[in-house]
């Protein structure tokens, strides 16, 4: 198979727990370092390194992350030598991915001469020809020979490594395989077997191959070079990776951000699909942020560099994504678990094949062998193993392109049993800040503008109800009245003279106390306040003038993304500190299935823990630090707004990169496609497995008849599993 090489990373184990999630409880005084192993392409690889290393004092956990070929270890402190040692004692080498320059520095691999394949393809073809033909058998014999020796001393290397470490990998059941046929004179078919074995490698390296650049192919996404503003005040292209924090670059149309930062001067619009998901371009300004690997589609700017290269929000999405198989999914779990017994067994069943009959049952030996040898090739495990992580870095890739950042596989398996999505309201269904929704006229005053008279005593104050008034004045370009006397009335509302009247705005406490309140603003309050909203009210001290009405305004996307949850068989239930009867209000416009007001954080813990006693799959969708508590307690966290935030992407389960509450419908699809494709592989792998044991029994299953049903069943289920990454 294709080999590559990349680095890895040594630090003592509490700096790099984000690097090796799955690994916890780390010593005190050990160290987690990962490496890149260029050989470890197929699972029974991952074998041979895990019982070499697990029998190791030295080294305390294991961790392996098959598709990006990185092992994690932890290790006692100075013990990474032997480490290394011990997998090179394997044929393979360990890259300490701290030890070079960069992390890529070694991922395009070699190309192997392509020349031997061919002579060893020409030289099975011809030694198939020759015993046709009914030539002397000591041509096809060279002819099979030399096959055998151009294309598979690789293969008989790495088997005679695996024997002698007691592991039956694909190359030692090959070897076997072979060397039977050659024993027993079967010298065309012989050959033909390793050739068919080393085209498979071939085409099976470039298929997974395609599969560990789903989410690299991300990187490219973020230009190389930046133009940054020298002390003098010129303009020069800079290598991205030697930006400092804090410098400031330009972007001109047509080109991507090369850094993440904030705006200082300039406005546009940017495609911000590669981090958020979203379709639709972004309007930019001043003290706005940008993401590295964004195209900017209009307009120029300049911005504050806001984090280097290797700490973008782009590099961060791929670290996780490619780090998430670490939290190996269920059924990834059950399937390598299943392959360690299949193995062993069905290569003793040969033993048997080749033993029993000839020895009990008077049976021909060439043909029991020749049998055996058959199910020495079937016994490989390689189509069922490579299947799932295939799949399941398939569908990370493909929710990481939609703005979806699902940390490990068993979230994105586990989304698939997803029974209740619990929500919290403010800034996950609505904005999360109030905003002017109702103005009602009541008693009218010749010569008084009483909407500029609310919005000008608004302005002056700093409440969030007052602020949402004056906003609502700045857009609508309504001039403000001199105010004199201003005084803020706590826990009421605030009071002011303009043009030498005294104005008094606020709640119904306020209006009561003042004594002007009526049946009409009674019922107006009723009406507004049942529909969630808060409500003040302005006075001249003799006769209310104007109601306004502000509430935090539902998001656009919320009432459809509810409903495509709804479809899905889903149930809502929203969590909020709010009153309940806000809390009603919103949920009924929304149609979320059921709402819990007033709820403390502990009390939306309790919440979740209720349903999950219940024994159904729970989810939690959360922006705040209220909601922590419940986000961890329940089976898959969902973080709202994710993009640029740290502690988002590390903590949550599943970061959203926006505020788009769709994502989740579209991450419960996804999920299922993916458990779809797993069972689909799994079906295929042990489905097509078992045909071939059952012709090989009855007779008619030959050996490179076997090379066909392993190594197609690999391209199959990797060919399967890439179709996620175009969903």
């Amino acid at each position: 198979m294709a080999d590559t090489c990349c680095n890895s990373t040594t630090a003592p184990a509490s700096r790099h727990e984000t690097k090796a999630p799955s690994i916890s409880d780390v010593p005190v005084g050990s160290y987690v370092t990962r490496l890149r192993i260029a050989q470890m392409d197929c699972p029974t690889e991952e074998a041979m390194i895990r019982k070499k290393l697990g029998g190791m004092d030295q080294v305390q956990a294991l961790e392996f992350n098959l598709m990006q070929r990185v092992l994690t270890v932890v290790h006692r402190a100075g013990q990474l030598p032997a480490v290394q040692a011990a997998i090179r004692e394997l044929g393979m080498e360990a890259e300490n991915i701290d030890n070079t320059d960069s992390e890529t520095s070694g991922e395009v691999p070699l190309a192997k001469p392509w020349w031997p394949l061919a002579l060893g393809i020409g030289a099975a073809i011809a030694a198939e020809s020759v015993d046709l033909l009914g030539m002397p058998e000591w041509t096809s014999a060279l002819l099979a020979l030399l096959a055998v020796a151009t294309c598979g001393l690789d293969t008989y290397r790495k088997g005679w490594i695996a024997l002698r470490h007691g592991n039956l990998n694909i190359n030692a059941l090959m070897s076997i395989a072979v060397t039977g046929g050659l024993l027993i004179r079967q010298w065309p078919e012989a050959a033909m077997v390793m050739v068919l074995f080393s085209i498979a490698e071939v085409i099976e390296a470039r298929s997974l191959d395609r599969a560990r650049n789903a989410i690299r192919s991300l990187v490219q996404l973020a230009p190389d070079y930046a133009t940054v503003r020298q002390p003098d005040g010129s303009w020069s292209d800079q290598p991205a990776a030697m930006v400092a924090l804090g410098e400031i670059v330009r972007i001109k149309p047509g080109q991507r951000v090369a850094l993440d930062g904030i705006i200082t001067s300039g406005h546009s619009t940017l495609n911000q699909a590669a981090i958020t998901g979203e379709s639709m371009p972004v309007e930019k300004a001043a003290g706005d942020q940008v993401f590295a690997g964004t195209l900017n589609e209009a307009g120029s700017f300049e911005y504050e560099v806001t984090a280097d290269a290797g700490h973008s929000t782009l590099a961060r999405i791929i670290e996780v994504v490619e780090s998430a198989q670490g939290a190996r999914a269920p059924t990834q779990r059950f399937v390598d678990q299943f392959a360690r017994i299949y193995t062993p067994v069905v290569f003793f069943v040969a033993i048997g094949v080749a033993l029993v009959p000839p020895l009990l049952l008077a049976g021909n030996w060439q043909d029991w062998i020749y049998k055996a040898l058959v199910l020495l090739v079937i016994a490989c495990p390689c189509a069922l193993v490579i299947s799932t992580p295939v799949t399941i870095v398939s569908g990370l890739a493909a929710a990481a392109r939609r703005g979806i950042l699902i940390k490990g596989g068993v979230y994105l398996e586990q989304g698939h049993k997803l029974a209740v999505l619990a929500l919290d309201k403010t800034g996950t269904i609505t904005h999360g800040k109030p905003a002017l929704t109702d103005t009602v006229q009541l008693d009218q005053v010749d010569g008084i503008d009483s909407l500029r008279v609310a919005t000008s005593l608004a302005a002056r104050s700093d409440h969030p109800v007052s602020f949402a008034i004056a906003e609502a004045g700045r857009k609508s370009g309504i001039a403000l009245l001199e105010v004199t006397s201003f005084t803020a009335l706590p826990g009421r509302g605030v009071k002011g003279t303009i043009g030498g009247v005294d104005y008094l705005l606020g709640n119904h406490r306020l209006i009561h106390e003042s004594g002007v309140c009526s049946p009409a603003v009674e019922t107006h309050l009723g009406q507004l306040e049942e529909q969630g909203k808060t409500v003040v009210i302005l006075t001249d001290g003799k006769q209310p003038l104007i109601l306004l009405a502000v509430a935090d305004t539902i998001k656009d996307s919320s009432r459809g993304a509810i409903q495509a949850l709804r479809d899905l068989g889903i149930e809502t239930v929203m969590l909020t500190g709010d009153n309940t009867r806000t809390a009603a209000a919103i949920a009924q416009q929304v149609g979320i299935n059921k709402a819990l007001g007033d709820q403390l954080p502990e009390d939306k813990l309790q919440a979740i823990e209720r349903y999950i006693r219940d024994g159904r799959s729970v989810g939690m969708v959360g922006d705040g630090i209220n909601d922590a508590p419940a986000l961890a307690r329940a089976d898959i966290g969902f973080a709202m707004g994710a993009a640029g935030s740290d502690t988002a992407i590390e903590t949550a389960d599943v970061a959203l990169m926006d505020d788009d509450l769709n994502k989740i419908g579209r991450f419960v699809q996804i999920s299922r496609m993916t458990r779809t494709v797993l069972i689909q592989n799994i079906t295929l792998a042990l489905g097509i497995k078992a045909v071939f044991l059952a012709l090989t029994m009855l007779g008619y299953g030959t050996m490179w008849m076997a090379v066909f049903a392993d190594m197609g069943a690999s391209l199959l289920v990797v060919a399967n599993g890439l179709r996620l990454v175009r969903q």
